[in-house]
């Protein structure tokens, strides 16, 4: 089905011009993409997501559209200024869907702003164990910036872009991503941003793999519904990661999609809207409890006896990423 282009929107905080789509009505979907990417990975499932939701999706800072400054690209800042467009919109609460790098950020903002996240649904997430591809963990290295201004000068770019694409159309497991590698390497002709996408890689990566965990902190959210969605082949951040949320949130809901890589809701869009669609039929969102967020702090995640006999029921320090 072939859909109209939705209209880009932007606004500015602090200073610089971030840029993102709505559309839709009904309760909101936050659709956070990940490292180099921009909002229009989320075309092929964003106008079924619509008929239900309000969805928003917007270029993270340093990506797409969105001004590409030097600048905080932590997960830290990426969640306020999340926190801030939703402000700017009017809006209290939100479903936030994060793939990869976005699952980051999206951890990330439930665990900054409870009272605002109703929901998490993650999409092959980093955040959940040190494993990443080399060619993530290549853009660390002192000479991956010098390497891609020369890998995209003029014809260069063409050539090495085209390959990229037609090894992606061949079908094999191990190529289906490389029309993604494509779009991100021909946007770094913008050498503002590569240079984001360098500094947002090392916030959170080094040459040892992932340096950002939110597994410790994972007890904070365990009232927030989650669900997990992976692609069985992912070759950019392992799919037994989702083993890993599972473990720590008995609760959460796993979700790994055969034949499908890093970008599950590009490779089988009808069953990725299925299952948000059913995750989020079937789950109450989140109420922000501020007593019971303070006893987590103070006990770790292990809220006393008493407490759950006066209405709150034990919680471990890793029963969750239910939420995180």
């Amino acid at each position: 089905m072939v859909h109209r282009s939705l209209e880009v929107q932007y606004v500015t905080l602090h200073g610089h011009r971030r840029a993102f789509v709505k559309t839709g009505s009904g309760p909101v979907l936050l659709l956070l993409h990940g490292l180099a990417c921009d909002h229009t990975t989320w075309d092929p499932v964003i106008h079924d997501l619509a008929r239900r939701y309000t969805v928003i999706a917007p270029d993270l800072l340093g990506h797409g559209l969105s001004d590409k400054p030097r600048a905080d690209y932590s997960l830290g800042g990426y969640a306020n200024g999340m926190r801030d467009l939703l402000t700017v919109l009017g809006i209290d609460r939100v479903t936030v869907v994060g793939h990869s790098f976005g699952g980051g950020v999206a951890m990330q903002f439930a665990y900054q702003f409870p009272d605002r996240t109703e929901r998490l649904i993650l999409v092959a997430p980093g955040g959940l164990g040190p494993e990443v591809s080399p060619a993530i963990r290549a853009i660390t290295t002192p000479g991956f910036t010098p390497l891609m201004r020369l890998l995209t000068l003029p014809g260069v770019r063409q050539v090495g872009t085209a390959g990229l694409r037609a090894l992606a159309g061949t079908g094999l497991n191990a190529t289906r991503d490389l029309d993604e590698v494509a779009a991100i390497v021909d946007s770094w002709r913008d050498r503002r941003a590569l240079a984001a996408t360098r500094h947002v890689t090392r916030a959170v990566v080094d040459l040892r793999g992932q340096i950002v965990t939110m597994t410790d902190r994972a007890y904070l959210t365990e009232a927030v519904p989650m669900c997990v969605i992976w692609g069985e082949d992912d070759a950019v951040i392992p799919a037994r990661h989702a083993r890993t949320a599972e473990a720590l949130a008995p609760g959460c809901r796993v979700e790994v999609v055969p034949n499908a890589g890093h970008f599950p809701h590009k490779d089988h869009p009808q069953r990725f809207v299925k299952i948000v669609q059913t995750f989020l039929r079937t789950t109450q969102p989140a109420v922000y409890d501020r007593d019971r967020l303070r006893s987590l702090l103070e006990h770790g995640g292990d809220v006393p006896v008493q407490q759950a006999e006066a209405g709150h029921a034990p919680v471990s320090p890793l029963r969750t990423l239910s939420g995180a």
